[in-house]
């Protein structure tokens, strides 16, 4: 019978062990305790003890049209969002996937909003929306006089917060794209180019079905993102105005820290987690069901 080494055993899970209980303390235990205090609430306060409650705070959760509103405001910001997040970047990355003189300047200016601070841009993009701002003035000079309420007008506000979102994740999706349209051989390309498919038909015979991997990358990573946005409404809006620009997160933020209700916002959290995975695992399911070759006849 073969001895068993067992350092060899052992030793790895002795390097592992300080990630591991970091990670165990900072987010497993947390969102188990989260978990818990979903089906609990506090008598009092939160130095009591709390009491478990069943499904109390889910049929809370039922009732609540503000609730509603936001999860509808976070599938709104799903479905505008993502889609061009999706598409976009795939457009920029086949413009400076090129050999060309000062092409290195060009994708790092497509990349700088990735690097600036989300609390910056969103100071900076709350001046270009304020009254009489950038915006208004280049309006101005096209013709109209009259003031836009980017952030002040319920219609508006939530589609203006999109567009912070949009340009500070341009970049970041580029990148993936680049790296993918990088490791297509060249040769497709030419030998399109002798059948008869050139400009951007090259690129949607070609392009678009071997970059499918990473197109379904970009939609999960941006589809949970989506669902996640807190920053820019905090910075900008704060949910406002009269909750038009609301979303899930920044409500389960309101809910837990303004008003400390915890159990509450932990229900809130729980189906936030729900929906998250449940998307997740539809994008990884479609992933699947298109692994066969995108070129084959």
């Amino acid at each position: 019978m073969p001895k068993i080494n067992i350092s060899r055993v052992f030793v790895p899970y002795l390097f592992l062990f300080p990630a591991l209980f970091l990670l165990a303390l900072t987010v497993f235990f947390p969102a188990l305790q989260a978990f818990y205090l979903s089906f609990a609430r506090y008598e009092y306060d939160l130095t009591q003890i709390p009491q478990w409650v069943g499904l109390e705070n889910f049929r809370r959760l039922w009732s609540d049209r503000l609730f509603w509103q936001t999860l509808r405001q976070t599938l709104l910001y799903l479905v505008c969002v993502v889609p061009v997040l999706v598409s976009l970047p795939l457009g920029l990355a086949i413009l400076v996937d090129r050999q060309l003189r000062g092409i290195r300047w060009f994708r790092a200016a497509y990349y700088a909003p990735v690097a600036i601070s989300m609390v910056v841009a969103g100071i900076a993009w709350k001046w270009l929306y304020s009254e009489n701002g950038l915006l208004d003035r280049l309006l101005q000079l096209l013709g109209n006089n009259a003031s836009i309420g980017w952030l002040t007008d319920p219609d508006l506000a939530i589609y203006s917060v999109m567009v912070v979102t949009v340009w500070k994740g341009l970049g970041y999706y580029m990148v993936i794209y680049l790296a993918g349209l990088q490791s297509i051989p060249k040769d497709l390309y030419e030998a399109a180019s002798i059948d008869g498919s050139d400009g951007w038909r090259k690129h949607w015979d070609i392009t678009v079905p071997l970059m499918r991997p990473y197109l379904m990358l970009v939609a999960i990573v941006s589809s949970i993102s989506a669902t996640k946005v807190f920053e820019e409404i905090f910075i900008m809006t704060q949910g406002g105005p009269r909750n038009s620009s609301k979303t899930i997160v920044y409500y389960i933020y309101e809910r837990a820290f303004g008003h400390l209700d915890i159990n509450y916002a932990c229900a809130m959290a729980l189906v936030l987690f729900l929906f998250v995975f449940s998307l997740s695992i539809a994008n990884l399911a479609l992933s699947r069901s298109q692994r066969r070759s995108p070129l084959k006849s």
